[in-house]
């Protein structure tokens, strides 16, 4: 069966999540991978938004964090100082699933200015809850689409810390949680060297090259020694995915009128 890129990459990243996980979840790709997960193999995963509402789960896919969908199938619906000091904060967030505009090869993530601070060339949506959520969960999955402007060897603003400047210094700030275990896109899947922290390629998706890969990555690659191919999608994901993205869009067209 023929699948898109962004179809693979969001199956991918959906089955790197465990049944039973706590789970704090961007609006976006981290969304769908997340709902993608909790219809298919992990039924019991618990998702959390950053309006406060916990165990969720919306028919079809939010528009953001305020949507009425979150709240309306959500096990209970808390404050936001509650999800952000109790939960996150108090180490009960297994996986932060989040997206950005920029990455580096440390996995810090850039959702606020391209270019300089004081006068940047495009001004992003911001931070919302990333930093917390980058910094306090247990670990972190990143989803993005690969290109060479996305994907750069320094990011213009570290909005949701990764390992810095690499090694053991996001370690010695005290900052709490492992840091980011994936970084998934529409070509592969990255994972940072265990001493180094530099994010290398670890495998590949069916029918893309090395050489692609690279050519869309704003350093120099470090391709692992244990480089793999990624397995094709289910057929049963790909249907699911299908089946809730139609849902969305026709929930949302409806909205809209």
């Amino acid at each position: 069966m023929e699948y898109t890129k962004e179809e693979m990459m969001i199956i991918t990243a959906s089955r790197l999540l465990h049944n039973g996980e706590v789970c704090f979840v961007g609006i976006g790709l981290p969304s769908t991978a997340c709902n993608l997960a909790r219809l298919t193999h992990a039924p019991d995963i618990v998702l959390v938004y950053e309006s406060g509402t916990i165990d969720t789960k919306p028919a079809v896919l939010p528009l953001s964090i305020g949507d009425d969908i979150l709240a309306d199938t959500a096990s209970t619906v808390v404050s936001v100082p509650e999800i952000f000091n109790y939960w996150l904060q108090g180490g009960k967030v297994d996986v932060g699933f989040l997206g950005g505009a920029q990455i580096d090869k440390y996995g810090n993530i850039n959702s606020t200015v391209i270019g300089p601070y004081k006068k940047p060339k495009v001004r992003l949506p911001g931070a919302g809850g990333a930093p917390e959520i980058a910094s306090n969960a247990k670990k972190t999955f990143v989803i993005m689409k690969h290109n060479s402007r996305a994907f750069v060897d320094k990011v213009d603003f570290i909005t949701s810390a990764g390992y810095l400047n690499g090694g053991n210094e996001r370690e010695k700030l005290g900052i709490t949680g492992e840091g980011p275990q994936f970084i998934i896109t529409d070509l592969g899947i990255l994972r940072p060297n265990s001493e180094t922290k530099e994010f290398e390629l670890t495998a590949i998706y069916p029918n893309v090259t090395i050489e692609e890969v690279k050519a869309q990555t704003g350093w120099d690659l470090k391709i692992s020694e244990n480089l793999s191919i990624a397995e094709e999608p289910p057929l049963e994901y790909l249907n699911v995915l299908r089946d809730l993205q139609q849902r969305t869009s026709i929930a949302h067209s409806q909205t809209q009128k």
